[in-house]
């Protein structure tokens, strides 16, 4: 991996992106760092250049959003996810990432419709929210989901938006658990000889525009309203689950 014009023309952009994903809406569009980031390196560097940097932006997230949590959500999700990055260890390069991608992107296009259909009274169903053990597991897809290729945040996102909170809580509650989750990945991925010499080194040059996204993202949440949050997040969800359906049949 060189640290080229080339690489940082592709970098920067991403990186930026997904800390605007993180510090401001949910995480649920951060994911599109690591496919894009995949146009020049393999999936491997991809994967293993992101982890430190989503850390990084998960410890800004968490600081500018701190305590406004809702813990028990982000418990259940962290629970279920060592299932899953348990299972993410294992089959780690044994299991084409496509198979994955499809899975998710049915879930999380399929729930924006199902949500869709409710708002519109073609469905007319009981609000009711998704209980722990649902919870668990879907923390434990999103577990296996962000080992495999830091795409996370279209399952959580599926739990955490049943559960009925305002977009600061919504934003601190994702912000937490996905903190936890990705320094669960720290260990496996060094196991697995993911982190190489030119990751970490790239790091480094990138932690600063790691920042900078969070802190646009951060600035961006507090101008916009919690109607506006919301439609925005099912947006990118939609967009995020037809992208990975399309990554996964193309």
């Amino acid at each position: 991996m060189e640290l080229s014009l080339t690489f940082f023309a592709f970098a920067i952009p991403a990186v930026i992106f997904a800390g605007i994903s993180k510090g401001g809406f949910g995480s649920g569009m951060g994911f599109a760092a690591t496919p894009f980031l995949a146009l020049i390196l393999s999936p491997g560097q991809a994967v293993g250049l992101m982890l430190p940097l989503l850390i990084v932006m998960d410890i800004a997230a968490v600081g500018a959003f701190w305590r406004k949590w809702d813990w028990p959500h982000a418990a259940v999700l962290m629970a279920g996810a060592i299932v899953g990055i348990a299972l993410g260890t294992v089959i780690f390069g044994s299991v084409d990432p496509k198979i994955f991608k499809l899975f998710i992107g049915i879930v999380a296009v399929a729930f924006v419709l199902f949500q869709g259909a409710r708002k519109f009274g073609l469905l007319k169903l009981e609000d009711r929210r998704m209980g722990r053990k649902g919870g668990v597991v879907v923390g434990a897809v999103t577990g296996l989901t962000s080992f495999i290729s830091h795409a996370g945040g279209p399952p959580s996102a599926v739990y955490l938006l049943t559960q009925g909170l305002d977009k600061t809580r919504y934003q601190a509650t994702s912000a937490l658990a996905f903190f936890g989750i990705n320094v669960m990945k720290v260990l496996p991925y060094a196991a697995l000889g993911i982190f190489t010499r030119d990751t970490v080194i790239a790091d480094i040059a990138l932690i600063p525009v790691a920042f900078i996204g969070v802190a646009l993202g951060v600035f961006l949440h507090k101008r916009v309203s919690d109607r506006f949050f919301f439609q925005l997040t099912y947006a990118f969800l939609l967009i995020t689950g037809a992208k990975l359906i399309f990554d996964a049949l193309g």
